[in-house]
């Protein structure tokens, strides 16, 4: 992925309503003093911190470019190019990439980041509607302002009559998002586990607890409860619409075929 062009020496982008960046912005007041250049892009405030030269990226378009994840993130850029880059706080990386050391004194020696602003659906969705909405390779159906989706895809032989989440740009916006803050939220606890001395297999079960747990929480998104309202009233619809047909069928039993049971059979083959 390109990005904007960076000065050399050392980058942090940041927001103030992160914890961690808080947290490390004396680390960012020590390295303003340091020989090595140092630039801090801020997503939320641009007088944050307080005690360095701030760049204002509050339009994200620095974050975006740069794909973050997590914030505070920290490069190092030699001639235009990012050669070093980490994530969150961790003291023996921060010292390693800034060349400077200690940092952080009386500081916790591990605090995992916080989302970037680029990952929040809302901000996602209006940067894809003033920029345009995001290629699909799937063909885009219109549907009329009357059309109801779960019926228009059981028309065109989509589904089985079951009720169905349409794939909607919307949706497929929210999935993406969401799919990027499950591996942002999964790479923070196994990061999280080394330092804290917690075994490779209890790794392995945080994570795949916290992608439950993500899972869960993507899925009840406001989009998610608004199609799965939409469908429930389309199922209590069709329900009630077969009660009444039934209540106004006449009451007469199918004729039924005659049943012949197994014991019988067997004495008619005897004979």
């Amino acid at each position: 992925m390109s990005w904007p062009p960076l000065p050399d020496g050392v980058v942090a982008i940041v927001k103030r309503d992160c914890p961690t960046c808080r947290l490390v912005a004396p680390v960012l007041a020590e390295l303003a003093d340091a020989d090595v250049p140092l630039t801090v892009y801020s997503q939320d405030d641009p007088t944050f911190p307080d005690a360095v030269k701030v760049v204002d990226d509050t339009e994200l378009s620095v974050s975006f470019a740069l794909d973050l994840e997590t914030v505070p993130t920290l490069l190092r850029v030699a001639d235009g190019e990012i050669v070093a880059r980490t994530e969150g706080w961790l003291r023996p990386e921060w010292e390693a990439l800034t060349g400077r050391a200690p940092l952080g004194r009386g500081l916790p020696e591990y605090r995992p980041g916080c989302g970037s602003r680029t990952l929040d659906p809302d901000i996602a969705a209006a940067r894809d509607a003033a920029t345009g909405a995001a290629a699909l390779r799937s063909q885009r159906v219109a549907l009329g302002a009357q059309e109801d989706e779960v019926e228009a895809a059981f028309q065109r032989g989509w589904t089985d009559g079951l009720p169905v989440v349409p794939p909607t740009p919307d949706r497929d916006e929210a999935l993406r998002v969401g799919a990027r803050a499950l591996r942002f939220f999964a790479e923070a606890i196994t990061h999280w586990a080394a330092p804290n001395g917690v075994a490779p297999s209890n790794t392995a079960t945080a994570s795949t607890a916290a992608a439950r747990l993500s899972a869960s929480t993507i899925a009840s998104s406001t989009s998610c409860r608004r199609s799965s309202a939409a469908i429930r009233a389309s199922v209590i619809s069709r329900r009630d619409a077969a009660r009444s047909w039934s209540a106004m069928a006449p009451s007469v039993d199918p004729p039924r075929k005659p049943r012949v049971s197994k014991l019988a059979c067997r004495r008619s083959v005897r004979k």
